[in-house]
């Protein structure tokens, strides 16, 4: 796999929804949000193209974060809403709207790993796609969901990541203008830090 580049990449980002969020329990949702906010900001940063899709907005999964909505007015704006398909990847208003980015690269978020994040990804490996599934902006209701959909993206050929490293793999120089702007976005959202004794 090649070195990801934002001028060959897109972001994918796939129901995070105040409804999905509480599925998650193997890391914390709000973890998982925040990471999904630094990889839109991110993509805001260098101007890549974003994909967002929702699921059944009106049912229990609910509306997009807050957080994203804000950090993403046009890609929410123009979000692919699903009406139930679990594999976003088998609706073709999804499907068409990543390869109309003409981005053979993706950055690939969604709330569950093992849902949300394992069917999209795996199916766009197969449709010739590089991806990179970015693991602590996801999660799963128990650790054993967590493992088995990791391990079924490793063995399709999912390249697993997680946030600092793709946001450093993108940025290459934090002397650059996003570098600045996004090693302080990673320092101010990073948990702090216990004081040594």
């Amino acid at each position: 796999m090649k070195q990801f580049k934002p001028e060959t990449s897109a972001l994918v980002l796939v129901d995070y929804q105040y409804g999905t969020l509480q599925l998650i329990r193997s890391i914390s949702s709000d973890l998982a949000l925040r990471n999904a906010v630094i990889l839109a900001k991110t993509a805001m940063a260098f101007g890549m193209p974003v994909v967002v899709t929702t699921s059944q907005e009106d049912q229990i999964q609910g509306p997009l974060a807050l957080a994203l909505q804000k950090a993403l007015p046009k890609a929410f704006k123009n979000r692919v809403k699903r009406v139930g398909i679990v594999n976003a990847w088998a609706d073709p208003n999804f499907a068409s709207a990543v390869k109309e980015t003409g981005c053979k690269q993706l950055i690939m978020g969604g709330v569950t790993t093992d849902i949300c994040l394992v069917f999209p990804s795996m199916s766009a490996v197969q449709e010739g796609f590089e991806v990179q599934a970015v693991l602590d902006a996801s999660g799963s209701s128990y650790e054993i969901q967590e493992d088995i959909s990791r391990r079924r993206m490793e063995n399709a050929g999912v390249v697993l990541t997680t946030t600092n490293t793709i946001v450093a793999e993108l940025v290459q120089n934090w002397s650059s203008p996003q570098g600045k702007e996004l090693v302080k976005l990673l320092v101010s959202t990073a948990p702090m830090m216990q004081p040594f004794e």
